[in-house]
Formats: C-alpha cells, structure tokens, sequence
C-alpha cells in the first residue's frame, strides 16, 4: 500500500513502484448519483453479453426488466461510459480524423508463436463514484497479459507506458495490432512501435471480432473480478485488478491449450 507519511518514498515514488500514476491514487471520483452508477454497471454487463445494443435496443431491454428508464437516460450513461453498439464504432475511444489508420495484418495469418502478434484494447472499470480506464497488452499466440495501465482519463499515455513496459520485459512482437481508437493512432504510440521496428496492424471500423482474444480477456476479467468487487479507489481497482491479472497469467487454465496456462504456453514457445 501506499503510505503517505513514509519517511524516506515520496507519494510519486511510490507510485511509481507500484506502477499506476498519482492521479490515479488521488482519484476519488464524482458526478453521477448511486442509482444511475449501479444502473451503469448492470447496462455493461449487458453489454458484454449483446454489444450490439444500442441506447434503444439497451432501454427496451432494461424496461422489459421493470426498469422506469427512457432511451435519452440509458444513451447520455452510455456515451458517458464509452460504449455504443459494435457495428457503429469502437466502445472507448474515437478515430481522431487527422491521424493516419494502418491496415489490418492478421486476416488469414497463421499466428503460433509468442511474440509474432501482440494485441492491445482499452475498457471501463466502474468505481464507486465514477469509472477508471485499464488497457492491456496481450500476446495473441498464448493469450499472456504482458502489461497492463489503470488510468482516469483516456489520454494516450497511458497506453504508451503500457506497451514500453512490455517491450522492457518481453522483447518485442513483429506485429502489434489495436482498434482505431486516437490512442493508438496517436503519433507518440505508433513512433514507439515503428522505432522498434514492429509492423502496426489496425482493425477494421466496428469490428471488434478482428481483436477478439482481448474482448474474451474483457468478459473473463468484468465477470471473474470487476463485478464481484465495489471498488472505492484507484489503488483498490490497482491491487485486486493486478491480483487477477496474475491469477489469470500463471494459475488460470485455458481450454484452448490443453489445460495449460497463458505464461506456461508463453514460455515453452520461447524456449522451443
């Protein structure tokens, strides 16, 4: 934890070693009244089962439950939590128009080694009071969470501090493919990608299923963690989110690999 009166580690040093920014353990959150964030959470997991839904279509569904809701209401929660429905345009984050789109790599590539893809997304985490962002960087082959960033505003650098540290610990992929979100379009992160040489892959406008381990990652994560916990602060959200995370990595088994886990996978590719 971080201890504001430690006589030696500043609160920024502090963070630092825990890898989350001092806005973030600052963040206390505002704005909306409890019934609309408890009616927040229940429209993203609703979301997670049918993101086709849109402010219509969500409203009809929650109305069909006994809720008293219009669309106007369901629809300013919604843009307010970055989510519209998947055949129009990404959940979190807009395609800034000045910023250049990369085409997509993967389609019918035949990826089974680590390190030849990494894939990356960003998703809400609702708090108590108000929401935080998370992005993460997965290696498309394993499934291996390779970093991950909390963050309460979704600016750019986050996403770069999260693809730096992965990088510093696990090389680099040949591939790196992202939505059109202005976060990884933005000149700061594509120059750290083409600095490494890596090859930048975008997905097409709306399709989510082009980056669809890390949407998988989403549903595991909101239902596994999110959603059993009410967070209260940024450093909560940090601690159980990074307790998954590991869980996730080295203890939880994946179907798909006979069993095995994401870091077991990961490891025996790098060692063959």
């Amino acid at each position: 934890m971080i201890d504001p009166n430690h006589p030696r580690l500043s609160i920024v040093r502090q963070c630092a070693l825990m890898s989350i920014s001092r806005s973030t353990y600052y963040y206390t959150g505002k704005g909306e009244s409890e019934k609309n964030l408890s009616l927040m959470r229940e429209i993203d997991e609703q979301y997670l089962k049918t993101p086709w839904y849109g402010s219509r279509q969500m409203a009809r569904h929650f109305r069909r439950q006994g809720y008293e809701i219009g669309r106007k209401r369901v629809r300013r929660l919604m843009r307010k939590m970055g989510l519209t429905a998947v055949y129009q345009k990404p959940r979190t984050s807009k395609p800034h128009p000045e910023h250049r789109i990369y085409p997509y790599l993967l389609r019918d590539l035949s990826i089974t080694q680590p390190n030849h893809v990494w894939c990356s997304d960003i998703t809400y985490i609702p708090m108590r009071r108000g929401f935080l962002y998370l992005v993460a960087i997965m290696d498309w082959a394993t499934r291996t969470v390779l970093s991950w960033r909390l963050s309460n505003t979704l600016d750019h650098r986050f996403c770069v501090e999260a693809l730096q540290e992965a990088m510093a610990m696990y090389d680099k992929p040949e591939i790196f493919n992202t939505d059109q979100g202005s976060q990884f379009t933005s000149e700061e992160f594509t120059t750290e990608l083409e600095n490494a040489g890596i090859r930048i892959s975008m997905d097409g406008k709306g399709r989510w299923m082009d980056n669809i381990f890390i949407e998988r990652l989403w549903r595991s994560l909101k239902y596994e963690c999110v959603y059993l916990y009410e967070f209260k602060t940024g450093f909560d959200a940090q601690k159980r989110i990074g307790i998954w995370m590991d869980y996730y990595n080295t203890d939880r088994p994946h179907s798909t690999f006979d069993d095995k886990t994401p870091m077991e996978v990961y490891s025996e590719g790098m060692a063959a």
